[in-house]
């Protein structure tokens, strides 16, 4: 999902570009701003991912919202004006297009494509960079207490799962299923709780039933067509969904 900020101060002219968004696929729109004031104050409350910003507005112009904001921690920009002129600086802050009025739908989703491609490479690097960090440090900071155990039931027996132990967990049912080195252990227990219970610093979810224990995780592969796997140390190759590719994402520049 990409979120997206608005700031033009003619109404119909952000009336008119928040429709085109909100009838596109993936796209949230964020807020709205009539003023640069607005605009700078939205971004830094909100962290929208793209910006679509009018250059003329009273007051606090464009090039100004992203003097104040910063180049550097400006989100991605899509520059919106009746006027030409302005086409070379605006690249030289960064901008990702520049979309000149009137402009018609067509135009509208050439500018809105080229930002989803620029985001989605952000957040390959990201993502990739940040699991490159991890797997060199061996463990993700604030990890839980070593040496936590879950107890298992089955067949009338009591035994002991060293919660470091694990590789990766997938939901079955009203169980989770834990693959514990070279044997695997059910649990009657929601995938939720257990992620509760065994600390989300250690695990990310991969997929909507499975999560994977990060200090297992030998490397990240990109596969054709954008598709993304999870290889662990043992061989165990797992499919990362699209659905949580963004979540985790966030999970792991965060921390």
């Amino acid at each position: 999902m990409i979120r997206v900020l608005v700031a033009d101060d003619q109404p119909m002219a952000r009336d008119r570009l928040v429709s085109l968004l909100a009838a596109e696929p993936g796209v949230e729109v964020a807020g709205t701003a009539s003023t640069g004031e607005e605009a700078v104050d939205q971004i830094r409350q909100s962290s929208p991912d793209l910006v679509f910003l009018d250059l003329q507005m009273p007051g606090m112009d464009g090039f100004k919202v992203i003097e104040t904001i910063g180049v550097d921690r400006m989100p991605p920009t899509v520059f919106v004006t009746a006027y030409d002129e302005y086409a070379v600086r605006a690249f030289d802050v960064q901008a990702l297009d520049y979309l000149l009025k009137p402009f018609g739908r067509q135009r509208f989703q050439s500018a809105l494509e080229r930002a989803r491609k620029h985001l989605e490479r952000e957040r390959k690097g990201a993502m990739a960079e940040r699991l490159t960090q991890l797997l060199r440090t061996g463990r993700p900071p604030q990890q839980a207490s070593e040496g936590e155990r879950l107890l298992i039931k089955s067949g009338g027996r009591v035994s002991f799962v060293d919660v470091d132990q694990i590789d990766w967990v997938e939901a079955e049912g009203n169980y989770v299923r834990l693959h514990v080195v070279d044997q695997i252990h059910m649990l009657r227990e929601t995938m939720k709780r257990l992620i509760d219970r065994i600390g989300p610093q250690r695990f990310f979810r991969i997929h909507r039933s499975r999560i994977v224990n990060v200090t297992r995780v030998k490397e990240l592969l990109i596969a054709g067509g954008g598709e993304y796997h999870v290889v662990l140390w043992n061989g165990t190759k797992l499919g990362l969904s699209r659905l949580y590719r963004d979540d985790l994402q966030q999970q792991l520049t965060r921390r």
